[in-house]
């Protein structure tokens, strides 16, 4: 017999017993079903087996590592219920994409097409796959048989992945007849998979997934039309350029003209800042021009590079961030665990916003505010700021598209950019990477490089930044004039270097180290890239430092 400590109490299980089941004995405790537990500071799987004394913690699907690992495992159902339909070709040729809110956007490759009839005859599959509670098995594979066992699947892009492993084995599940590979864990067998929806979309369809804060229920799923139309541009141009999957990345860095690819993703983001600037021109009455995104998404540096492309027009453009019209950090409004939020609107000075917006409208002149975020209070300089008949204002900030922070201004006035990192690259076509994992890193080195935060404190902060942008930013972001992806597709090689030594601080122990040792883990995948080889007015500077703007 095995003595586990669980919840405070001792309790004796037999050794080899599945964590799976003693899951089951505790699951009453908890609201949310158990999909993960933490052996000794190190999380399992539930399909595992106890082999010695230990102290025992549940991980349930409302947690952040929960839900993900329910995405993976829904991905995998999805998988083999398309190779059962439609035969293993299908399954090979399905792209997991992106999200647009809750649902997971699937393409298909080499112009396969699946009808609604096909769809749902898939779904049926999956709730049948379900219903049978088939297991998820893991098994560790030398990396020459894994190669040739997914060489022999058609899962190129597995194989062009685990060409850069270091490691000499590779975790391949299985559910059934069907083998993939996943990027973090899974659920122990295709019944803790119990809620989803499958149908059409554009050209591809929608796997709808419950989100993280309400694992028990399916949202409706909201089309998201420029969204959309955004992340497919930038998933074409991947493909044009022959980069689709971190395994491409890396071909192409080894080759040695990752350069090249530096310079032509920075002179396609320049064209479409160009392209934003003359939409602004070519409208009579604009003096605000209105940014928002979600941390990390480059507003700062973009504003910037606006800025300039509106005085090839003949604009006298002056940026501003909404950032300075924060209250002092000691008046800033509480969330619901007593902590500073200081992504509510509520954390900015509205009313002193709107006041000197409107003075400046009106032609007077305006003293304007920075932030100090090293003392966490306004500043004052003395510079005062005058709106001639060709100036405009470039406002940045997480509320710039709310109407709430600008209700006094005239719409007419107003220009809407919506800017997010919308990573499109996948670590291969089953895996993809969240375009949070890409903002998160992005703030943290960013963080500690001009803040003096550390890595600890940028995730223990990320959930409550997280709330802030599904409640004050996501809403709004069909309503843009226009919507710019920051994200480069190079990107994650090169803040790599700069991040690793950030998480490697986190001890284990402490609440942030899952998520730290996560995300080390991710960034295994990708071979560095020197930040030498940027452009100095690259957004990616923004985060890693040498930018030519003070951001």
């Amino acid at each position: 017999m095995v003595t586990v400590r669980i919840n405070g109490e001792d309790k004796l299980f037999e050794e080899g017993i599945q964590y799976q089941l003693i899951a089951e004995e505790y699951q009453c405790d908890y609201r949310y079903r158990i999909a993960l537990v933490v052996v000794d500071g190190k999380i399992q799987e539930l399909m595992k087996r106890l082999t010695k004394d230990c102290e025992l913690e549940f991980i349930t699907y409302d947690s952040l590592i929960g839900h993900k690992t329910y995405v993976r495992s829904a991905i995998m159902l999805m998988l083999k219920a398309i190779k059962d339909v439609a035969g293993m070709q299908a399954a090979v040729n399905v792209k997991v994409e992106f999200s647009i809110g809750a649902g997971y956007y699937c393409g298909f490759k080499n112009g396969l097409r699946l009808d609604r009839n096909l769809i749902d005859r898939i779904k049926d599959r999956m709730k049948e796959l379900a219903d049978n509670h088939i297991p998820i098995t893991k098994r560790a594979y030398h990396a020459d048989d894994a190669v040739a066992i997914f060489k022999e699947l058609g899962m190129e892009d597995k194989v062009a992945l685990f060409r850069y492993r270091r490691s000499s084995n590779i975790n391949v599940y299985c559910l059934g007849d069907y083998y993939d590979y996943y990027y973090g864990y899974m659920l122990p067998n295709t019944g803790y998979v119990d809620r989803f929806d499958l149908f059409p979309y554009e050209d591809g369809m929608i796997l709808l997934l419950p989100e993280q804060g309400e694992p028990e229920k399916l949202p409706a799923f909201v089309p998201r039309k420029k969204l959309f139309q955004t992340l497919m541009a930038t998933c074409e141009w991947g493909m044009e350029m022959g980069i689709d999957t971190v395994g491409d990345l890396n071909d192409r860095i080894c080759e040695g003209d990752i350069g090249d690819l530096i310079l032509v993703q920075e002179a396609l983001q320049e064209r479409r800042i160009g392209e934003i600037a003359r939409d602004i021109a070519r409208r009579e009455n604009v003096k605000f021009v209105m940014i928002a995104g979600p941390s990390s998404s480059g507003k700062t540096t973009f504003s910037h590079r606006l800025s300039i492309q509106l005085r090839t027009y003949g604009l006298n453009p002056h940026p501003i961030g909404l950032d300075n019209y924060y209250r002092n950090h000691d008046e800033a409004p509480l969330d619901e665990n007593g902590k500073p939020d200081f992504e509510c609107l509520e954390a900015l000075d509205v009313e002193q916003f709107n006041k000197d917006m409107g003075d400046l409208l009106a032609g007077r002149e305006v003293q304007l505010p920075t932030f100090n975020f090293k003392t966490g209070r306004r500043e004052y300089s003395g510079k005062r700021t005058k709106l001639g008949a060709d100036d405009i204002l470039v406002i940045e900030g997480i509320h710039g598209l709310n109407e709430r922070m600008s209700h006094s201004l005239p719409a007419e006035s107003k220009f809407k950019i919506y800017i997010s990192a919308l990573t499109c690259l996948n670590i291969d076509e089953h895996n993809r990477i969240p375009t949070t994992d890409g903002r998160l890193l992005r703030r943290m080195v960013r963080d500690a490089r001009t803040r003096g935060t550390s890595a600890k404190k940028t995730i223990d902060m990320w959930p409550s930044v997280r709330r802030g942008e599904e409640k004050y930013i996501f809403p709004y972001q069909e309503e843009a004039d226009a919507m710019f992806n920051s994200a480069m597709i190079y990107e994650l090689s090169v803040i790599k270097q700069f991040a690793e030594p950030l998480l490697f601080s986190i001890k284990r122990g402490e609440p942030e180290y899952h998520e730290a040792k996560r995300l080390l883990k991710f960034l295994e995948y990708f071979l560095g890239v020197s930040s030498e080889q940027l452009p100095k007015n690259s957004l990616c500077r923004e985060f890693v430092g040498g930018s030519c703007f003070d951001v």
